[in-house]
């Protein structure tokens, strides 16, 4: 409606009606579109679809996702040529003859107690089958794969449903049913396909769509769900578009719309909210979205260039220690998955830097590469269209904000003493996030000293009622050791949890030969301290340097400086001895000399609930608030090795 027209309105409450009409719809987000040269407007992925422009711009031939023509042709080439290549195809085709032993697939599966309540486990396994079954037939057409994969579709299909209500189920299974479908390019029986084509839409895509006409979360959400979820519905409308293409235009428009939500969590610097771990998983389906929006289109509507999506590789590396770990932190483990090397390779065929192309693991011989990516075939392929433009060094020191701000130390490729350090701010909030601000952990010479206690099996907990999930400040989760800030390296006051939504961040960084960072952990101790600032500095080659300035209030009764780990722990004058797997750690009390460190022990932990962690405690240095006069205080500690 024109301003002009309803201003010449006689009725007054129709003019009111009217204006109030043309305010929402020029000031809510939802319809107002950014102004080009607007620099605070939204990054958002370009969205062009409708049916006419799916109908115009699809790929119209099989393969057409991840593979098509053009991208097989180089695929091929490269089996012939690189060595690199011929041995991932080596691990494809020796696990594939694997899975020819295997059962067919079947939701008759024992029950593991460490499993959740829901068929994930099912989807993964069927997606690990498809990508060797359906990589090994597209390259060599052999018929024992193509039967294979007809028997293996065929049961998938018949499953009542695919489990909509945990829907990572589905997203899975609709990706792995697409797959199988697009790469046998039509060699599958014809009622195979019809029937494949029918659950796609059945059990998938109309999963999707409530008959109550609400979104489901995942679809807008920030976390992994939206990448997975999304992902699987895109490959599974692409599927179906000629039998059903207003369905599956609306479906990947309502995708790419909802994956904006949670590319926008790798900015500014790419550090992945939900820890390293969730980063393998959550974007090994974006890297896999972008290749089918590039095979089937020609163009990924913006996705690799998405802020912190390409620079989320450096992230994903500085995040693995010298010993191998994982910096675990977040719902996230020590042991690296096998998925996030593929993934990486993506990366590296995006940016030409080798630094993300680990050749080792893709050299190694098939039967020994450990935890073989379930979207290996697809790996193969983008790891084919990788060509070297250069190694990029990572950086010693490195920080990235976001949602989930961390900051990594390390000795880098000479780095003779091992040194890694990993420190972090945020919030409990945060998805799969636990009371962790100011935490850190430390690593010398092979050595984790300073430990994050990971994660622990989700179904255990839900199996036994245990509401791991709500992240209110009394919820059941911050019980956990795993989960509150008693188990984690990092400061305590009153002896109560963290405030859960009081978000710790990085408010200086500097690189060079000594870098630091320091962590504004105030609002993390709202109603307890007035204000805290933690500095973390590499002072040597095999010296970290960890600094509190602390200013109490009225409330603030005593203050605890906490480090976790599996060391065994001597306590002298000033500090302690820490001794592990034949080395030794000195902690010393820079600050407060005379205050004798406490060793608490985790092991076992408090709650029959938690993660039993061999040999785990609790080092603590605690200042009672009645000795800090004029209500300011400094704890320095330093952690050096041999």
């Amino acid at each position: 409606m024109c301003i002009l027209n309803f201003l010449k309105m006689k009725n007054l409450q129709i003019k009111k009606f009217a204006y109030c009409l043309w305010l929402f719809f020029i000031a809510n987000p939802i319809f107002a579109q950014p102004n080009p040269g607007d620099i605070t407007a939204p990054i958002k992925l370009d969205n062009p679809i409708t049916v006419s422009w799916l109908k115009t711009n699809l790929q119209k031939q099989s393969p057409r996702l991840i593979l098509n023509k053009e991208i097989e042709k180089n695929l091929k080439e490269k089996l012939k040529s690189d060595a690199l290549i011929q041995n991932i195809y080596k691990a494809i085709k020796f696990n594939a003859e694997e899975v020819l032993k295997k059962d067919i697939i079947t939701l008759d599966i024992p029950v593991n107690p460490n499993s959740q309540k829901n068929q994930l486990g099912i989807s993964r396994d069927f997606l690990f089958r498809i990508n060797m079954l359906a990589m090994v037939f597209r390259m060599e057409k052999d018929q024992r794969m193509l039967k294979r994969l007809n028997d293996e579709v065929v049961a998938a299909c018949n499953f009542p449903t695919w489990n909509p209500k945990h829907f990572l189920d589905v997203g899975e299974m609709s990706l792995a049913i697409a797959l199988a479908i697009d790469w046998t390019a039509g060699n599958l029986p014809k009622s195979t396909i019809a029937l494949a084509k029918k659950s796609l839409i059945e059990k998938g895509i109309k999963a999707s769509w409530p008959e109550n006409g609400s979104t489901p979360s995942w679809v807008n959400n920030t976390n992994n769900w939206n990448q997975v979820c999304n992902a699987g519905m895109i490959a599974a409308s692409i599927a179906v578009s000629e039998l059903e293409p207003e369905l599956a235009a609306k479906t990947i428009y309502r995708s790419i719309e909802g994956m904006n939500n949670a590319l926008h969590e790798y900015a500014p610097d790419g550090a992945y909210p939900e820890g390293p771990i969730y980063w393998g998983y959550g974007t090994q389906f974006s890297v896999v979205t972008a290749a089918i929006f590039e095979s089937a289109f020609g163009k990924d509507f913006g996705l690799a260039d998405f802020p912190g999506f390409k620079e989320s590789a450096v992230y994903a590396m500085l995040t693995v220690s010298p010993s191998n770990k994982l910096y675990s932190y977040a719902d996230c483990n020590e042991e690296a998955e096998g998925y996030g090397t593929f993934t990486l390779s993506w990366f590296a065929a995006k940016t030409g830097n080798k630094t993300f192309l680990d050749e080792k693991y893709f050299l190694a011989q098939p039967a020994e590469i450990k935890n073989f990516s379930r979207l290996a075939g697809a790996g193969l392929v983008w790891t084919a269209q990788f060509s070297e433009k250069g190694t990029i060094p990572l950086p010693m020191a490195w920080k990235g904000g976001g949602a989930n701000p961390v900051v990594i130390f390390t000795g880098g490729d000479k780095n003779p003493n091992g040194f890694y350090f990993g420190g972090k701010g945020g919030r409990g909030t945060v998805n799969h996030g636990n009371m962790d601000g100011g935490s850190f952990i430390f690593e010398l010479n092979g050595v984790r000293w300073s430990i994050d206690p990971g994660n622990q099996s989700y179904g255990l907990l839900e199996r036994s009622g245990f509401n791991l999930w709500a992240s209110c400040q009394d919820c059941d989760r911050w019980k956990l050791l795993t989960k509150n800030n008693f188990g984690h390296s990092t400061l305590s006051v009153n002896n109560q949890l963290h405030v859960v939504d009081g978000k710790a961040e990085i408010i200086d960084f500097k690189d060079g030969v000594q870098p630091a960072a320091t962590i504004d952990l105030s609002p993390t101790f709202t109603g307890q301290l007035k204000s805290a600032q933690r500095t973390f500095e590499k002072e040597g080659p095999a010296s970290l340097v960890i600094e509190d300035k602390i200013e109490i209030s009225e409330e603030t009764k005593v203050i605890t400086w906490q480090m976790l780990t599996q060391a065994d722990v001597q306590i002298v004058n000033g500090g302690a001895i820490l001794s592990q797997d034949g080395q030794t750690l000195k902690l010393q009390n820079l600050s407060h000399p005379d205050i004798t460190v406490s060793v608490i022990s985790l092991d076992p932990p408090p709650l029959v609930y938690d993660k039993i962690i061999e040999n785990l405690k609790r080092i603590e240095i605690r200042i009672p608030a009645w000795t800090i006069e004029n209500r300011k205080t400094t704890l320095k500690i330093r952690l050096s090795g041999e």
